[in-house]
């Protein structure tokens, strides 16, 4: 263990640099409270989509990393703004009518459109828990709602009275001059109808801790701003909860990094010390457009695991966070090769090498064996040219190329053909695109099935890779051209495997009627 803690110690891999940075907060005293506290934070204002889920993995990988080079205990948290007005209904739920009519009320207060729970808030809570224990995340779940309603937030809430003057001199420097007019860092819950009110204040009585407004209709009201009849305003709220946990490490998206500095001296004004940060690049959509919990877009949890592994969707998760990427189904094969190439390398690696590898981090250094000895992208091509329904079909392809390998046996690679093929059906076959080939490709793919006709030998995919290899050498420069002709005359895809390899799987025999069936133009 010490050995592992001294090279985490100068691990470059992102979780280990973030949690040394923790560490640095109690390297001379450690937490009065404690243990280290890590949280992230959603809004439940739509469903919540993939992007929310990277959020909770990554903070979970840098809390796995600060305990590997500490013993201080930690906590993560999973906050849930639900006390927000729903300031417009999203474009992807039922019942959007319904919805107009409760604009401006705590989402915990909002009819469950999908007629499942108990508001829409539960319900999109509900929905992010089942998504975070699918991957069996380790957290506490806390609404706001009942945060704020419980009395827990009562201490800061008050503390914030206080020093009104000093959080509204924060956040008047950050607004335009019409918005501050009629800016209160207070957002009271109408005491009738419930909505959240965007209302200047008349008067913050520190001695009473109550707040005195009018509402829309001019009618005063006063309130005291504990027991979940005020909550804040979205970003004193994000410092106000820092402060009132006691929060040492959250993570957000890169539309969040100009208020860091607001979010940091509200959380200093009511008495916590500035947690440390971690600001990522935004997900974005087949298009190139930010996804979003309202709209819909980009690709869901569900969907993802619909076609791959959970473990693949954290490999993707934990690639160059500091990196914009796309996030659409296309993206699903070779995140799934990649992790397992991963696995595959971790068994020779010094623990240096290891402890950058994204597997570890994946699993929390407990690293399974990979039993993938059909890569997924090949997968796909099988089922393509075989018309694959269902994955006994691929098994039966499989099992003589691995004799060794069956369902129960290898368990990923079970699991890797029924997506394979799901995925197939659903994303490749529809966009599936034959062509006839060239003269020269002719005369290429005439020249290899004639020596696969002649061939004796195992079917051994160096091997065939390189009787590949000769039939174009003389023929394409530069030899690219070679195999994308094969991929699309052969397979009708811009691009695929290894060849070799995919003649070893397919089958030798199987390989040359595809080639003559290509030639004689029964694919394109």
């Amino acid at each position: 263990m010490s050995e592992i803690r001294d090279a985490a110690m100068s691990s470059k891999a992102w979780p280990f640099e973030e949690a040394r940075r923790v560490l640095k907060r109690y390297e001379k005293t450690p937490p009065e409270k404690g243990y280290v506290l890590f949280e992230t934070g959603y809004g439940p204002s739509g469903l919540p989509h993939i992007g929310t889920f990277g959020e909770v993995l990554r903070t979970t990988m840098i809390r796995r990393a600060f305990e590997v080079i500490s013993d201080i205990p930690t906590r993560l948290i999973c906050f849930s703004d639900d006390l927000d007005g729903m300031r417009k209904v999203p474009g992807n739920v039922p019942n959007q009518e319904m919805l107009h009519e409760h604009l401006q009320k705590p989402l915990t207060s909002v009819p469950d459109p999908f007629g499942t729970h108990d508001s829409f808030g539960h319900h999109n809570n509900a929905m992010l828990r089942r998504f975070l224990d699918t991957f069996g995340f380790d957290y506490e779940f806390i609404s706001a709602t009942e945060f704020y309603r419980s009395g827990r937030f009562d201490a800061v809430l008050l503390r914030a009275v206080e020093r009104y003057d000093d959080l509204m001199a924060v956040m008047l420097k950050s607004l335009r001059e019409e918005r501050r007019q009629t800016y209160s860092i207070f957002l009271p819950l109408h005491p009738e109808t419930g909505r959240v009110l965007y209302v200047p204040m008349k008067e913050v009585n520190a001695k009473d801790g109550t707040i005195t407004f009018d509402d829309e209709e001019g009618r005063e009201w006063t309130l005291p701003v504990t027991s979940g009849n005020v909550k804040l305003q979205w970003k004193p709220d994000f410092g106000a909860r820092w402060a009132a946990l006691g929060v040492d490490f959250e993570m957000y998206g890169k539309d969040h990094s100009t208020n860091t500095p607001i979010y940091d001296r509200i959380c200093q004004i009511l008495g916590w010390k500035a947690p440390e940060h971690f600001t990522y690049e935004l997900f974005l959509d087949d298009t190139g457009q930010k996804i979003s919990k309202s709209s819909g877009n980009g690709i869901s949890i569900d969907e993802w695991l619909s076609y791959a592994s959970t473990e693949s969707l954290s490999y993707f998760m934990y690639q160059k966070p500091k990196t914009a990427k796309r996030l659409y189904f296309d993206v699903i094969p070779k995140a799934v090769d990649e992790y397992h190439q991963q696995l595959r390398a971790y068994p020779d690696q010094d623990i240096k090498a290891q402890l950058n590898n994204p597997v570890y981090h994946i699993h929390n250094g407990d690293v399974p064996e990979s039993r993938m000895v059909v890569p997924f992208s090949m997968l796909l091509n099988l089922a393509s040219v075989a018309g694959a329904e269902d994955k006994e079909t691929l098994w039966g392809f499989i099992r003589r190329y691995a004799p060794e390998a069956s369902p129960e046996t290898h368990a990923d690679l079970d699991a890797a053909a029924g997506f394979a093929v799901r995925y197939y059906n659903d994303f490749v076959k529809p966009g599936k695109t034959y062509r006839a080939p060239t003269d020269s490709e002719r005369e290429a793919l005439e020249d290899l099935r004639d020596r696969l006709k002649a061939w004796d030998g195992a079917a051994d995919a160096e091997e065939l890779q390189g009787l590949v290899f000769a039939c174009g050498r003389e023929r394409f420069d530069p030899m690219r051209d070679w195999f994308k002709a094969l991929y699309e005359v052969l397979l009708g895809a811009s691009q695929g495997p290894r060849f070799g390899g995919f003649i070893a799987l397919y089958g030798v025999d199987e390989t040359v009627r595809l080639i003559d069936d290509a030639l004689a133009g029964k694919l394109a």
